[in-house]
């Protein structure tokens, strides 16, 4: 690892620690630095009026710096029940839009809405009667589970889409949402077709795969830096040329804010990178990046299974490989490319994720959301050695 590198995850981990402990002036701007950079090149060529449904989240947080950094001017919409790092300059509105309450948005124009959170139909339904004529495009970050049929790779935007099965999709909240399983890419689907409906010729529907980085709350990704980094023995899935798909959610962040500037309306998988990655190729790229000694078992799917251990969420970002899956992890993201999406190395993002990570409270960090636990990994990896012996 070069100095400039380990300068950086230290400048990284600072800033972050900053932000759970009360962030100054300085730590907040260093970690703007390292969860996605400050160029004066930045500017687009137009600035726009945009506001932002969110931006609090995950994602929101660096399409708003990333948009600030370029010279946009930016309004947030949310609830106001979560802290986040954002600049100065950002305009904050509260409401609710599980109440309806979009009092703050009537009489206001902006050039571009983005709708980061929505899954519930009538969310759309409501902002598009506040906002139908006060914005000139509408960008909806949707998911690619939204499509009924991933057996085939390469799948692209055109593929079938989930069918809602229900009494009414308007009625659905996120209280039913908990209690029914296998709402989720339906409900986006319908909530796709309302932007539509709200917003005709005018809405960009993005459809992300599986968001990692920085910052992210389902570790769904960085229970594998975290485990690499611990070192000995980590027991990997299959033979390790099953593929994966995952984006850096800075990269999905900026490149939404580019579409916003181009106003580029249509339907775009966005996910990565923009060649196929195997399970081996990200799990030795994500120990060399952070300087690990770790060693892989790749213990079969069969024996995995017969052990209880699922894809997902005990082994993230893999899922068992079977004929009606085959797609999952290779959606076709060609439309997206030739709009510029683009993809920082995976070597930054592993040690950039390492680096957030072990700035969070002790308790956070003994609490991995994606995974499987120490005593039981080694508990697996023991009956596939004595499998094998």
């Amino acid at each position: 690892m070069t100095t400039h590198r380990r300068d950086f995850i230290r400048q990284s981990a600072l800033a972050a620690g900053a932000l759970g402990l009360g962030m100054t002036a300085d730590a907040s701007a260093t970690l703007r630095r390292a969860m996605g950079g400050t160029a004066t090149d930045r500017a687009a060529t137009q600035a726009l009026n945009l506001l932002i449904l969110g931006g609090t989240g995950f994602t929101g947080p660096h399409q708003v710096r990333y948009a600030v950094e370029r010279g946009h001017k930016v309004t947030v919409f949310n609830r106001g029940q979560r802290e986040a790092d954002l600049p100065d300059v950002v305009e904050h509105l509260i409401g609710d839009r599980n109440t309806g309450d979009l009092k703050q948005l009537e009489g206001r124009d902006w050039d571009v809405v983005i709708d980061n959170p929505t899954t519930l139909p009538f969310w759309v339904r409501d902002a598009g009667r506040v906002l139908q004529g006060h914005t000139d495009h509408y960008i909806f970050i949707s998911t690619i589970s939204v499509y009924a049929d991933v057996s085939r790779r390469g799948m692209d935007e055109s593929t079938a889409l989930a069918e809602y099965e229900g009494p009414d999709p308007m009625a659905e909240t996120q209280e039913t949402m908990r209690q029914r399983q296998g709402l989720y890419g339906p409900l986006k689907v319908l909530s796709e077709r309302e932007a539509e409906k709200w917003f005709p010729g005018t809405t960009t529907v993005i459809r992300p795969g599986l968001i990692v980085g920085p910052g992210d709350p389902t570790d769904r990704y960085t229970y594998w830096p975290v485990r690499i980094d611990r070192g000995g023995e980590v027991m990997a899935p299959g033979d390790g040329n099953d593929n994966t798909q995952i984006i850096d959610a800075r990269d999905l962040a900026q490149w939404t804010i580019r579409m916003a500037e181009k106003k580029q309306a249509g339907i775009y998988n966005a996910t990565g990178p923009a060649s196929p990655l195997t399970m081996r190729e990200m799990l030795e790229t994500t120990r060399d990046a952070n300087g690990s000694q770790a060693s892989f078992t790749w213990v079969p799917a069969e024996f995995l299974e017969q052990h209880e251990v699922r894809g997902w969420s005990h082994m993230p970002t893999w899922v068992i490989p079977r004929p009606d899956n085959a797609g999952f992890s290779r959606v076709g993201i060609q439309r997206a490319l030739d709009e510029g999406l683009t993809f920082r190395p995976l070597s930054t993002t592993a040690a950039d994720t390492l680096a957030w990570f072990r700035t969070l409270p002790a308790e956070r960090q003994a609490n991995l959301q994606a995974g499987i636990a120490p005593d039981r990994e080694r508990e697996v990896l023991a009956a596939w050695h004595a499998a094998q012996g």
